[in-house]
């Protein structure tokens, strides 16, 4: 008897809320303080839309420094998503600590809302690797990632890497094979953070697609 078709993951969007001055600081001198929180915000909306274009399981938003700013709860309103807090210090904390919670329901996916090249076949394709795989991931052009995905809890493979370093995505690969886990990387991709980005963001049109 063939095996059952494997449970499409949830998909989780990690997002700060979008405060002047606390978001994409590194455009703010390009930008404006307030104009590059409208971007945040922008991409925020479009990293749910993409999870929900994706088809696959419950979309879930997770909130920093907590889930009580009103945009979360517009959007957690606009797009029909469950609203969380990120909890923890360190991003590796946050995470591991979404993991905890998703993991409990099935396989879970987990994005950011920097990386508006990221399409619903990505999805797809990562919540399809975890069928065979016990994780997959994203890699980002920067050295980090913008995707993570678990079919199960591995304990450990978000402690000491250097957040926010180039050498993100190498020190999880090695986190990962102390593990003993298997994982799948898919094609990378670039999110938005400097200057030089946004630039990249405006030449690729995404940002009118991202408009909601």
């Amino acid at each position: 008897m063939a095996a059952p078709p494997a449970s499409p993951a949830q998909v989780a969007v990690f997002a700060k809320a979008p405060v002047p001055g606390e978001v994409k600081t590194r455009l703010a001198g390009l930008l404006g303080e307030r104009a590059a929180a409208e971007l945040h915000a922008t991409l925020v909306e479009r990293a749910l839309q993409t999870a929900r274009n994706s088809g696959l399981g419950a979309v879930s938003l997770w909130g920093m420094p907590d889930a009580g700013h009103p945009f979360f709860a517009a959007c957690a309103s606009r797009y029909g998503v469950s609203l969380h807090a990120q909890s923890g210090g360190h991003l590796g904390e946050r995470m591991a600590g979404a993991f905890g919670h998703l993991l409990a329901r099935g396989p879970a996916l987990l994005v950011g809302a920097d990386c508006p090249a990221l399409s619903p076949a990505d999805l797809r394709e990562a919540s399809a690797a975890l069928a065979t795989h016990d994780a997959v991931f994203q890699p980002a052009e920067d050295g980090g990632y913008v995707l993570v995905g678990l079919a199960r809890a591995l304990p450990g493979i978000f402690e000491g890497v250097r957040w926010g370093g180039q050498d993100v995505m190498q020190a999880t690969r090695e986190r990962l094979r102390e593990a003993g886990a298997t994982w799948r990387e898919l094609a990378p991709r670039w999110d938005v953070d400097r200057p030089e980005d946004y630039r990249r963001l405006l030449a690729s049109g995404l940002l009118a697609e991202a408009r909601p």
